[in-house]
């Protein structure tokens, strides 16, 4: 009697009855048994030598089962590695190379936790409670993934500062900022999102009341540079 193993179901596969088949195989095989085991295919000749066998799968189930199979891990896999990346290359206010000359700036703390480094001091003025306020901003979680950001969406953020229209780390942190100035704020979740935010295609979610990261540039003030001139 000839016995063979061949490697030939999806992984996984089990099967719990013994089937039969009289066209598996090409010479003198009358009949064969196939049982699976895990994902091993054991076929046993009842009769007959020098047989020469010709398997492919066992049943065209099989086939579909195998390239679902194969589909599915190929899938999982493309999404596991680029799971946590940002889709793509995102503009940021500071690149590489800004961010190595971070790491020297002397970090800044206020009374109420926030923490901010001045990525580029500004020569303008700064802007007074209530005024309106155009600025670039880049939101982060902690591990560097972009949430939001007004360099994406090709349009500045305007607000008036001091009344409670961003998150109390921004108000604060832009308030002793001067315009054509640029600032990282590390701002702690008491200072942030409340009720945090729901994730996104390309937008990772924020936790309820965890720290965040802004970068900030202040580009004018508007009113104020009007009543300069």
């Amino acid at each position: 009697m000839a016995s063979i193993s061949l490697h030939l179901l999806p992984l996984g596969y089990t099967c719990s009855k013994h089937v039969s088949s009289h066209q598996i195989a090409r010479g003198k095989l009358q009949c064969t048994n196939m049982r699976c085991l895990s994902s091993v295919l054991e076929i046993k000749a009842s009769k007959g030598t020098d047989i020469q066998y010709e398997v492919s799968l066992v049943t065209r189930r099989n086939m579909i089962g195998l390239a679902l199979g194969v589909s599915s891990h190929l899938l999982y896999s493309s999404n596991a590695k680029s799971a946590g990346l940002p889709p793509e290359d995102k503009p940021m206010l500071c690149d590489e190379e800004c961010q190595k000359e971070l790491e020297n700036v002397p970090m800044m703390t206020t009374e109420s936790g926030l923490q901010y480094k001045d990525i580029k001091v500004g020569a303008g003025p700064s802007p007074p409670v209530g005024f309106q306020v155009a600025a670039n901003c880049v939101a982060m979680v902690p591990s560097g993934q972009i949430f939001d950001s007004s360099l994406e969406k090709g349009q500045l953020y305007i607000f008036r500062v001091g009344s409670g229209q961003v998150i109390k780390g921004l108000d604060e942190g832009i308030l002793s900022m001067k315009v054509g100035g640029k600032r990282r704020l590390y701002i702690p979740g008491s200072l942030a999102f409340p009720k945090g935010l729901t994730s996104a295609p390309g937008r990772p979610r924020v936790a309820p009341n965890s720290p965040v990261i802004f970068d900030v540039s202040l580009e004018y003030i508007p009113g104020l540079e009007i009543d300069d001139e």
